[in-house]
């Protein structure tokens, strides 16, 4: 068996629709926020991070004569979240890895009124801020922690993908010295163990996941009753329907449903690495096809002509995910990488992430 070592990683889930940057890579070691402050003209902002919520200052940003700024940081390791601070007014934006925010704010609504921009995430967190600031202007604090309709559109956010700083950054929220999730509120701990699950899944070197871990453990038991599962985005998985290379729309969920063991593949069918790939997921259908296994493979490609011509010679099923459908089926997955497999059991479950291309035949056999 050919064993594939090589992989596309992608920095941030917008650069796996650019296709561009699949076939390279940013050698800058650095991330950067850029942006304009109308009326901060010739003033300086801090840039703080924080560790176990202290705020702490790693640089001053200064504001040029025409109103733009720009500061650029190693990356953490990690995501993380930062935040700019002028007359004690802060403005919070994440970062992944090496990635360019853009921040448009001004000097009066620095806090409330600013926009944020270059990535999913940052487009979520100002997204999330900006509900939760219009409800607070309109009812109060005290009623907007109460608020089922906000928190509705909250667990939206987090629920698209739980792994995301974002998600982190909302059920840490505090609000006034109230937090936006309560930890003893049994539909607020719910939510605080996807994101657990997901960290845990997901971000196994990111010093909040024992964090999150112990926070919902602590918790789970007086506020969750034992019929109730956190896992079930775990064990469950979202749904993909999408053309295949005939025109017919083929749905993940109705194959699964057969009773099949399903590998789900993202993958480019252009890539380098792409041919070779291919031909192990061909040993591995030839072998396990007769005794059950489906292969549903997505492709991002951007040149669809040449994934039909691809998809045609393929015995599984293909479909196409265009830049016109979206990143959404690549967050749902947390895809970030090129290729990313998954194994769906023959009761449904989504049971193996595979990262690593070597694993895949151990992993797809156990459940044969």
């Amino acid at each position: 068996m050919t064993l594939i070592r090589s992989k596309i990683w992608i920095s941030g889930i917008s650069g796996i629709l650019a296709m561009t940057s699949l076939g390279s890579c940013s050698h800058s070691a650095q991330w950067e926020a850029k942006g304009t402050v109308a009326g901060g003209e010739g003033r300086e902002m801090l840039l703080q991070a924080s560790t176990n919520g202290r705020w702490y200052t790693i640089d001053t940003v200064e504001i040029d004569k025409n109103g733009k700024f720009s500061v650029t940081q190693s990356p953490a390791g990690y995501p993380d979240i930062y935040r700019l601070s002028l007359d004690g007014k802060n403005l919070y934006f994440p970062v992944d890895s090496i990635e360019t925010v853009v921040i448009t704010a001004d000097v009066d609504g620095f806090d409330t009124g600013y926009t944020l921009s270059g990535t999913p995430s940052a487009e979520n967190l100002m997204k999330a801020n900006a509900e939760l600031n219009a409800v607070i202007r309109a009812q109060g604090v005290e009623k907007a922690l109460k608020d089922t309709e906000l928190k509705k559109k909250l667990n939206d956010i987090i629920l698209s993908n739980p792994s995301d700083i974002v998600s982190y950054y909302i059920i840490s929220r505090n609000v006034q010295g109230s937090p936006l999730y309560d930890p003893t509120d049994r539909d607020d701990v719910k939510l605080i163990g996807a994101v657990a699950n997901a960290f845990n899944d997901y971000r196994t070197r990111d010093p909040r996941t024992s964090y999150l871990k112990s926070l919902f453990l602590s918790n789970r038991v007086r506020n969750v009753a034992p019929t109730d599962t956190i896992h079930a985005e775990e064990v469950s998985y979202f749904d993909i329907k999408l053309y295949d290379e005939n025109g017919n729309m083929r749905s993940l969920k109705e194959l699964t449903e057969k009773g099949k063991v399903v590998l789900l593949n993202f993958t480019v069918y252009n890539a380098e690495n792409s041919p070779a790939f291919n031909r192990q997921l061909n040993e591995l259908y030839q072998r396990y096809h007769d005794a059950g296994l489906e292969i549903y493979q997505v492709s991002i490609d951007s040149d669809e002509f040449r994934w039909k011509q691809s998809a045609r010679n393929l015995p599984w099923i293909t479909v196409y995910n265009s830049p016109v459908d979206g990143r959404q089926n690549l967050l749902n997955f947390n895809v970030t990488a090129i290729p990313t497999s998954f194994v769906i059991d023959r009761n449904g479950d989504l049971v193996e992430r595979i990262d690593d291309e070597s694993q895949l035949a151990s992993k797809v056999r156990a459940h044969i």
